[in-house]
């Protein structure tokens, strides 16, 4: 079973991450334009589901799948083939039965609305009363679909949309806010 459940930070989060890009970057090497470490456990304090999730930006998700596949398989990461999100490829390392979730690798193209989620990102690291709000909505919605990832994704869309509009609002006042989904070349 692949119940959800939310713990207190951790903080060996970030260097859990720092491990993971660097295998990553190595195993797909100049197909990266971009690997950022976001989702919750990517905010200094905030609870969250014990699972790193990646960003991984590529030039070209049709070009690069030939290699992205196989590539992240030796690296223990399962492909989600049925994701129903063509801009998005979704892996998985410690799918169940295999083990509990560790990782998530979301891969997308430049141009790709994911980027926007580092807006979300960088605003609960800002503003860490919006990430306790953060952090009690999923606790809430982790309790309430325990065995429903789905349901629980879609409990947080509308409250995730509204911060990454007001992350863009104040991002722009204060002319900080760069168009994530134009990725720097931040390699490991």
């Amino acid at each position: 079973m692949d119940n959800i459940f939310i713990v207190d930070y951790d903080p060996s989060w970030p260097h859990l991450f720092e491990i993971e890009a660097a295998q990553i970057h190595e195993a797909l090497g100049n197909l990266v334009l971009a690997i950022e470490h976001f989702g919750s456990t990517a905010v200094p304090g905030l609870a969250a589901k014990p699972i790193i999730d990646i960003l991984v930006g590529v030039p070209s998700l049709s070009e690069s799948s030939p290699v992205l596949i196989p590539n992240l398989e030796a690296l223990g990461y399962r492909y989600w083939c049925d994701n129903p999100d063509p801009a998005r490829m979704f892996f998985v390392k410690g799918l169940p039965p295999n083990g509990p979730r560790t990782h998530h690798v979301h891969i997308v193209e430049p141009h790709s609305e994911q980027w926007e989620r580092l807006l979300f990102r960088d605003y609960l690291r800002q503003y860490p009363e919006e990430a306790e709000r953060y952090a009690q909505l999923k606790r809430d919605l982790a309790q309430q679909f325990q065995a429903d990832r789905e349901a629980y994704t879609a409990g947080k869309t509308e409250y995730v949309q509204s911060v990454i509009l007001k992350a863009k609002q104040k991002f722009a006042v204060i002319g900080t806010w760069v168009d994530v989904r134009k990725p720097t070349a931040k390699t490991i």
